[in-house]
C-alpha cells in the first residue's frame, strides 16, 4: 500500500509502451489504487509470512497462480519499492534470445567471484561451490519468458521447501536460490544495475529502474498514520465535550 501508487504509475508511463501489461500484486490488503474497472490489475490475497518468510517462498505465491500466468509471452518479478523512472523499452529489456532475464546486483557488480556473497554451504540447494560462479543478480527483478520462468519458479520452491524442511535457510534467502539457478542454467540476459538502482546509491549507470528505501517510505507512511490517528482522537474528544455541553 506504501509503495505501490508510484510503481503503478511509474510502470504504466515509462515500462514496455508497445506491450500490454498486467499487474498480479501479492498483498494483504483489501483495496489497491487502480483497481477499480481495471482488469489489468489483480490483487492476490498473501497473508503476512513475517521475516524472512515474506521473500524466502515468493516462488511458492508465484507458483500458486500458475494457472493464471501461463498465457503470457512473459513474467517478470519486481519488488514493490520500485519506480520505472525513464522509458525502458521491449529492445533493451525483454530476453529474446535467452530464456531469462536478470540483473547485476548494484553492490557486487564489480566483485570477483570469490568475494561474492554466494551460497557455500553444502547441504543448502542453494549451494555454489567456492571459486565458482560468474554474476551476481540482485533477486528485486528477475523474469523471462513465461514457460522458463515457471519452470524455474517450480524448482526453487520445492528446493526452498526442501531446505526449509531440513532447517536450513539460504544465506540471502529467495536471492540464494535464484543464484544458484542463474550459474547452474546459464541461457539468461544479464542487464545492468541500471535497472535496479538504489535511490541512495551513486553508481557509473543511468537511473533507468530505482529501488527505494524501503525504510525511509514506511517511516513516512507511519507518520501519516499517526497524523491520521491524532486527527481521530481530537475529532472523538470534540464530539465528547460536545455531547456533555450539550
Amino acid at each position: 500500500m506504501v509503495f505501490w501508487k508510484n510503481f503503478y504509475e511509474s510502470f504504466e508511463k515509462n515500462f514496455l509502451n508497445h506491450s500490454e501489461l498486467e499487474y498480479f500484486v501479492f498483498t494483504d490488503a483489501y483495496e489497491l489504487y487502480g483497481e477499480k474497472n481495471n482488469d489489468r490489475i489483480h490483487r492476490i490475497y498473501q497473508e503476512n509470512l513475517g521475516w524472512p518468510g515474506n521473500t524466502l517462498f515468493r516462488f511458492r505465491m508465484f507458483v500458486g497462480i500458475k494457472k493464471w500466468l501461463q498465457g503470457f509471452d512473459y513474467l517478470f518479478f519486481i519488488n514493490a519499492n520500485t519506480v520505472c523512472l525513464k522509458e525502458v523499452t521491449e529492445e533493451e529489456f525483454l530476453p529474446v534470445e535467452q530464456d531469462l532475464l536478470v540483473v547485476q546486483h548494484p553492490g557486487y557488480y564489480r566483485c570477483k567471484t570469490r568475494k561474492m556473497p554466494y551460497e557455500h554451504r553444502e547441504e543448502s540447494s542453494a549451494c555454489i561451490p567456492r571459486g565458482q560462479g560468474k554474476h551476481y543478480v540482485y533477486g528485486a527483478i528477475n523474469g523471462g519468458k513465461t514457460a522458463a520462468f515457471l519452470r524455474m519458479a517450480e524448482k526453487l520452491n520445492n528446493d526452498i521447501e526442501k531446505d526449509y524442511a531440513q532447517g536450513i535457510i539460504a544465506k540471502w534467502h529467495d536471492e540464494s536460490h535464484l543464484n544458484y539457478y542463474v550459474w547452474s542454467e546459464g541461457n539468461y540476459r544479464l542487464l545492468s544495475p541500471a535497472y535496479a538502482y538504489p535511490e541512495n546509491y551513486n553508481l557509473p549507470f543511468e537511473k533507468k529502474i530505482i529501488i527505494l528505501d524501503k525504510s525511509k517510505m514506511i517511516e513516512l507512511d507511519r507518520n501519516k498514520l499517526q497524523e491520521l490517528k491524532d486527527r481521530s482522537i481530537r475529532g472523538r474528544i470534540a464530539k465528547f465535550f460536545t455531547r456533555k455541553i450539550s
